[in-house]
C-alpha cells in the first residue's frame, strides 16, 4: 500500500492524471455556480474585452455554451486569461474547468499533458503578416528575415520544418508575452509576424495602428485544428463539451438559430425535436436537463451565428468560412448526430 501511494503521489507531481478534487467537474461546476474558463489574454474574434470590458469572441462563446448546458445560463462564466505557457498548467491543476484558447490540437498534447480536446471549433493554419513596405509577395522570399513569434506555441518548430524544406535561412525572435511579440513586431525589431492564419487578421485589424500598410502572404504551412480542451480521467465532462460543440453545429445544420429556437419547439423534424429535447434522452444521458441544447441555441446561438458574429463577415476581421464551413456548403463542420 504504501508503494502505491508513493507512486500514486509522483503522477500527480507529474501531472499526470486527474486531481481528485476536479474528478467530477461537473458536480464541481454546479457546486462553484460558475464555468472556469481559460482564454488567451486578448485575441480579437476569439477572445478579447469589449469596449464595456465584456469578454467576447468565438472561444468566449464556446465558454458560455458550456455554462448554459450546465448552469442554465451563459452567463455565469469566469473568464481566467492565460498565455501560452500557463494554459495547460491552469487545466492540470484544476484552476480553469475548460481550456478554450485557440489552441491546436496535436498527439503531444492530446496524450501527455493530461488532457484532451473536446471539439475543433476552427480550423487554421499558420501564415506570415509583413510590412507591405517590404515588397514581399511570397513567403520563399523571406530568406535572411527576422521573425517574430511566441514562444510554448507549435509556431516555432511549424517554422523551423518549413524554412528547412523550403531552404529559408531566418533569424527568429521568440518572445514569451502575445503582446510583446506584437509590439516588437509593430516597432520593426522583425520583418515577419508569423501565427495561425486567424491570429494574424486579428492583429493587423486590432493591434497594429495602420492595417493597410501590412499584408498577409498567400503561403499556410501547416494544419492548425483548433478547439477547448478538458482534463483526461473525466469522460463525463468530456461528453458535455464535446456535446455542446456538437449542439451548435448541429443546429446550424437543421436552420435551427437563436431567433427561431422558440418556434422551433414546435417543428415536426425528428432530429430538430432530439437536439431540442422535445423527446428523446440527450440531456439525460450528459446528466443534464432535457433543455441543455435549447439554452446554447437560445442564449448563445448556433455555430454560424457565433462565427459571423466574431470572426467572419459580420465581424471587422471578415474571415470567410472556408474550411469552417458546414460540409454541405464544401466545409469540414460536419455534425454528428444527437440520438
Amino acid at each position: 500500500m504504501h508503494g502505491l501511494k508513493t507512486v500514486a503521489g509522483l503522477v500527480m507531481a507529474l501531472g499526470i492524471g486527474v486531481p481528485a478534487a476536479q474528478a467530477d467537474t461537473l458536480s464541481v461546476v454546479k457546486d462553484r455556480g460558475a464555468l472556469q474558463c481559460g482564454v488567451t489574454t486578448g485575441f480579437a474574434g476569439f477572445s478579447a474585452p469589449d469596449s464595456q470590458g465584456e469578454w467576447q469572441g468565438l472561444d468566449v462563446d464556446m465558454c458560455r455554451a458550456v455554462a448554459a448546458a450546465v448552469l442554465g445560463d451563459a452567463g455565469k462564466v469566469k473568464i481566467v486569461p492565460l498565455n501560452a505557457q500557463q494554459r495547460f498548467t491552469a487545466l492540470q491543476s484544476g484552476e480553469i474547468d475548460v481550456l478554450a484558447r485557440n489552441t491546436t490540437v496535436t498527439q503531444s498534447r492530446d496524450t501527455s499533458l493530461g488532457a484532451i480536446h473536446a471539439a475543433i471549433n476552427f480550423y487554421d493554419g499558420q501564415g506570415f503578416m509583413v510590412p507591405k513596405s517590404l515588397g514581399v509577395k511570397s513567403a520563399r522570399d523571406l530568406n535572411g528575415a527576422t521573425v517574430c513569434m511566441q514562444t510554448g506555441t507549435s509556431n516555432e518548430q511549424n517554422m523551423a520544418d518549413w524554412a528547412r524544406a523550403n531552404n529559408v535561412k531566418y533569424t527568429p525572435v521568440v518572445i514569451e508575452q502575445f503582446n510583446e511579440v506584437v509590439n516588437a513586431f509593430a516597432a520593426g525589431r522583425c520583418d515577419v509576424f508569423t501565427t495561425d492564419a486567424s491570429g494574424l487578421a486579428s492583429i493587423r485589424i486590432a493591434k497594429l495602428s495602420n492595417p493597410n500598410d501590412y499584408v498577409i502572404l498567400p503561403e499556410i504551412i501547416s494544419k492548425e485544428p483548433l478547439g477547448p480542451f478538458v482534463r483526461q480521467g473525466d469522460d463525463a465532462w468530456l461528453n458535455i463539451v464535446k456535446w455542446s460543440f456538437q449542439a451548435m453545429t448541429g443546429a446550424e445544420e437543421l436552420g435551427v438559430t437563436s431567433v427561431n429556437v422558440d418556434e422551433q419547439l414546435k417543428s415536426a423534424n425528428p432530429n430538430v425535436q432530439r437536439l431540442l429535447g422535445v423527446t428523446g434522452s440527450a440531456g439525460k444521458n450528459l446528466g443534464l436537463d432535457e433543455q441543455w441544447a435549447y439554452r446554447i441555441i437560445k442564449q448563445v446561438g448556433n455555430y454560424g451565428q457565433s462565427f459571423e458574429r466574431n470572426v467572419g463577415l459580420d465581424s471587422p476581421l471578415k474571415i470567410q468560412r472556408g474550411l469552417n464551413a458546414l460540409w454541405t456548403d464544401g466545409g469540414r463542420i460536419y455534425p454528428l448526430p444527437i440520438h
